[in-house]
């Protein structure tokens, strides 16, 4: 009979410290056996909307309305990324033809809105993508996932606080490191310290600590201001530029159809922020209505501002003189009697970018909440504040975190990493979203015809991709482009959808997942190495964790409720009635 820790523990040959060391080392030998079990292991969508939710304690407060979500939607993406990538990207990646990427990557963001929403209508819950995936592909996925995405908000968002104290100083008129420390004894690029970053971080998170609605409604009126902002800047920029510098001095596309599509994987950055609208679910009054509204509506309305503030720009100077830092800015000043609307412009800027900071900042608590219901991350990162109703430790913790490396990090080495984790997220959630619609999970019918699509839809996009990525002939790229066409309408039409959500649904499946699929995977291999680099250290970390920390906390937190069933049934015997209700009793005992 093999002994086990309990028995060892009652034993006068260990002691106490003597006893932890060997439990640990006992849950370890038992970890391939709990990646079985737990990788794998989902979740249904009730017991994702009550069971884990209540392990939160507190319920989050349900105020949030269909225009408070366009309002989030749109101050999360407007302003950011619009400030921080389009002069870089027009300047060294892009041309004048940067505005092209834009609805490259606006489309794909269109699409994978889609997926997000259909996901988020029917499982209204804080967590995201890490839920939807749970539910879908089991818990490592959703796990995986989870955490991708909460990097790319710590990354973005510290990229975005360093921006705003660039444009604070255009602002003011001074040079943009005038307010930064540089530190001799620091490596370069982390050499400089960005102290007004730190602070406007710390600020929002102390805002968002207090009450979600009431940074719903500060984030609504500068919102409301930016957009107005954007108009002025877009006729502005028309009415004072000249269309000669689209097209001079190497004409619109000076770097080729290659750094269009390249410079597209770069702006993505921008709409890096609509997602955090599906996170605030729970504190939603309608969230069948006003959810896809809010989604869609935002990307839709962003993706028009973005194209044309990237044209007004590029309208007003030619690209190759076009600043790295703080470009509109720098572009109205360089209009002759205008130095004062560069001031204006920096002013404006540093207002849209602390709205989207405020959402970021809120849609990434509401993520690391859920993980941590999920017990794959200490539980009391999890806990909702009872009389706030927000997520606070959450909060704070990530705020530290985000105010940790804005502090430090250059914004060019934040960038190159901040759009793979994103792309990545959004590729799983559309393969998601088509495995919800054609596998019956009761007898799991369908499932090997959609695996394999999904596998070889993936293949021939990476195909694609690497062919243009390598600069193969032209037949190549039409095989493969070719192939993924063929693939989905062959899968279209002869295998039939077993599940269509009354409620919302996106239309003419799986030709939106199929093609947000195909441009997510384009998208990720016009990354730089170096992306790919950071991304797998940072992947292999996680996966680590998981190994060590998130396996044995969701598996004992799972045999613990499993006694706490049994003792309650051995105590009070079901009735008919409980029968009748056993699912619902069983959620109400975590």
């Amino acid at each position: 009979m093999s002994t086990t820790p309990t028995q060892f523990s009652s034993s006068s040959c260990f002691s106490s410290s003597q006893n932890i060391v060997f439990n640990y080392v006992y849950s370890l030998s038992q970890t391939p056996h709990k990646l079985r079990k737990r990788m794998l292991a989902t979740w249904t969508p009730d017991e994702e909307l009550n069971q884990v939710r209540l392990r939160s304690g507190s319920d989050m407060k349900r105020k949030l309305k269909w225009h408070d979500l366009i309002a989030l939607g749109v101050g999360g993406m407007l302003g950011a990324g619009v400030f921080v990538t389009t002069g870089q990207v027009a300047h060294k990646v892009s041309g004048p033809a940067v505005f092209i990427s834009y609805i490259i990557a606006g489309v794909s963001a269109l699409l994978s809105s889609l997926c997000y929403t259909e996901f988020s209508v029917n499982i209204p819950v804080a967590g995201g993508a890490f839920s939807y995936l749970r539910v879908t592909f089991g818990e490592f996925v959703g796990y995986f996932a989870g955490l991708n995405i909460l990097m790319e908000y710590v990354l973005s968002n510290a990229a975005v606080a360093r921006s705003f104290t660039e444009y604070l100083c255009r602002t003011v008129g001074v040079d943009p490191d005038s307010w930064r420390v540089e530190v001799d004894g620091l490596t370069e690029g982390y050499n400089k310290l960005d102290f007004p970053a730190v602070a406007l971080i710390l600020v929002l998170t102390l805002c968002l600590c207090h009450s979600t609605k009431e940074s719903s409604i500060l984030n609504l009126i500068m919102t409301v201001f930016h957009v107005i902002f954007f108009c002025l800047i877009v006729i502005a920029g028309f009415y004072n530029g000249s269309a000669k510098n689209l097209i001079k001095p190497k004409g619109l596309t000076p770097f080729g159809v290659k750094g269009v599509l390249d410079g597209s994987a770069i702006v993505y950055f921008s709409y890096i922020g609509y997602d955090s609208v599906s996170t605030t679910a729970e504190e939603i009054k309608n969230p069948s209505k006003s959810l896809p509204i809010g989604i869609i509506g935002s990307v839709a309305i962003v993706s028009v501002l973005y194209c044309l503030m990237a044209l007004a720009l590029c309208v007003l100077v030619p690209y190759n003189e076009i600043s790295d830092t703080a470009s509109f800015a720098f572009a109205f000043e360089k209009m002759a009697g205008w130095k004062w609307a560069g001031n204006i412009v920096g002013a404006g800027a540093c207002l849209g970018i602390v709205a989207s900071l405020l959402v970021a900042m809120l849609g990434q608590a509401r993520y690391l909440c859920v993980i941590g219901r999920a017990r794959l991350v200490p539980v009391w990162l999890a806990k909702v504040h009872p009389s706030t109703g927000t997520p606070m430790n959450a909060t704070v913790f990530l705020g530290v975190c985000t105010a940790t490396i804005a502090l430090f990090t250059e914004l060019h080495i934040v960038l190159e990493m901040v759009s793979i984790g994103t792309l990545l997220v959004f590729y799983l959630v559309a393969n998601a979203l088509v495995y919800l619609r054609y596998v019956d999970t009761n007898n799991m019918s369908n499932s090997l015809s959609t695996l394999i699509f999904l596998l070889l839809l993936s293949s021939s996009a990476i195909g694609f991709s690497m062919s243009w990525k390598l600069r193969e002939e032209w037949w190549s790229l039409a095989l493969f482009g070719s192939a993924s066409i063929i693939i989905t309408g062959v899968f279209y039409y002869k295998v039939p959808s077993v599940y269509r959500p009354s409620i919302w649904s996106v239309p003419l499946m799986p030709w939106p997942a199929a093609t947000s699929i195909f441009l997510n995977i384009f998208l990720m291999t016009s990354l730089n190495k170096r992306s790919f680099q950071r991304f797998g250290i940072w992947a292999g970390v996680i996966i680590l964790f998981y190994i060590f920390y998130g396996v044995h906390s969701t598996y004992s937190e799972e045999e613990r409720d499993q006694a706490r069933v049994s003792s309650h049934y051995q105590v009070s015997p079901p009735s008919s009635s409980s029968i009748q209700q056993e699912s619902k009793v069983d959620l109400q005992l975590v």
